[in-house]
């Protein structure tokens, strides 16, 4: 045997017994690792966005396709045949984006858009978060800038794990995603502080107002009327840097991808009132133990996947699309860092199956759905992909 057969013999085994070593680490089985010929292409070849972060529909049937760029804008594409972009709203004058995880970082439609032109938004600005309403008047392709209403504000204490996320829940309500606050390792403890917006899911109630607020507090809210201080906001907590979080559109199910610190990205099926365990685990590892919180309140993740597998999951969609049958039903979402896509079936009580779909090499920064439910893919080459096969 050659030298550089040798070589890539060893390398072969080292890799298999990295996979078998992660592999008993996790709490379900890391990845099967298999190829079942997926690839990306592009679409609206065309066109290019500045750093491409979002992709959402209207929900109106109109087939409009919505792109977020980071530094502030918004850009319409009329159907999956666009040769061109329309500008939907510039807030660039608003946003801060200096750190690597700012910017204009969410939006979400108004069930109720088609009738009155309303949608949402979540951006730093140079304080904070900013939760603003905008609306369209007239022109469905065109927001009215000066239309702002601010929902909701704070502060951020470093410029990263912001989170960004939101979206119309079955029940109308408005869910967002904010990371712990950021530096390394939540070193404030957010998100283990129910007296903080950090490092939660928060669920507010667009259309009502409660005394002194844009918005209103859904009664059902886990923490409502408590006397501890707590904020009635949250839905959910203990998470770390909750990157995309979506809905089944079969079931209601809620599924965030938590962006990890240092070793572990994971999967959480969210639940009302539950704590996700960060920063005291960041996944199934102990990360930093408290002695005043029982382990046994802590919600494990569903899946969990280990460095340098990747680096940073990108949330996505459960499948719900004609396109491949195959997938119905299955968690489609990747990693910004090593451009991978996956596939997770996921049935409470048994065993994960987890399936490499694509190593695209892409920095993939969001999944999106069009009215249809096919799936899209934004990545930081300023292009947007679909899935083929």
């Amino acid at each position: 045997m050659t030298m550089k057969k040798s070589l890539s013999v060893l390398l072969l085994i080292t890799f298999l017994i990295f996979v078998t070593a992660c592999s008993k680490e996790t709490s379900t089985n890391l990845t099967n690792i298999v190829e079942n010929g997926y690839s990306v292409k592009e679409v609206f070849p065309d066109i290019t966005f500045n750093r491409p972060l979002d992709i959402q529909n209207a929900g109106d049937k109109s087939g409009r396709l919505f792109i977020v760029e980071q530094p502030g804008r918004i850009y319409v594409l009329q159907d999956e045949d666009a040769k061109e972009k329309e500008l939907f709203l510039d807030i660039e004058k608003l946003v801060n984006d200096s750190g690597n995880e700012q910017g204009l970082l969410g939006l979400a439609f108004h069930p109720e858009f088609e009738q009155n032109g309303y949608f949402f938004i979540n951006y730093t600005d140079n304080k904070g978060t900013v939760i603003s309403r905008f609306k369209v008047n007239g022109n469905p392709n065109k927001a009215d800038s000066s239309s702002e209403l601010k929902i909701l504000e704070f502060s951020q204490p470093y410029t990263n794990h912001n989170g960004g996320g939101m979206a119309f829940g079955p029940d109308g309500y408005l869910y967002i995603a904010i990371g712990d606050g950021g530096n390394g390792g939540d070193p404030h403890g957010n998100g283990q502080n129910l007296q903080t917006l950090l490092g939660s899911i928060l669920r507010i109630d667009v259309d009502n107002q409660d005394s002194g607020l844009n918005y209103a507090i859904p009664k059902d809210n886990p923490f409502i009327d408590n006397k501890d201080g707590f904020r009635e906001e949250i839905y959910a907590f203990g998470l770390c840097n909750p990157w995309r979080f979506s809905f089944d559109s079969k079931n209601g199910d809620l599924w965030a991808a938590d962006v990890g610190q240092n070793a572990v990205e994971e999967i959480n099926l969210i639940e009302k009132g539950k704590n996700y365990g960060w920063n005291i685990m960041e996944g199934t590892k102990e990360y930093s133990p408290n002695q005043n919180v029982n382990p046994n309140t802590l919600e494990p993740p569903i899946y969990e996947y280990l460095h340098p597998l990747g680096r940073s999951i990108t949330g996505g969609y459960v499948y719900r699309g004609q396109e491949f049958p195959e997938l119905l039903g299955a968690y489609i979402y990747g990693d910004f860092i090593s451009g991978i896509i996956w596939a997770l079936e996921y049935e409470g009580g048994t065993e994960s199956v987890n399936t490499i779909l694509s190593e695209t090499n892409l920095r993939i920064s969001s999944f999106g759905i069009s009215e249809t439910k096919e799936l899209y893919l934004a990545s930081f080459d300023g292009k947007i992909y679909q899935l083929i096969r």
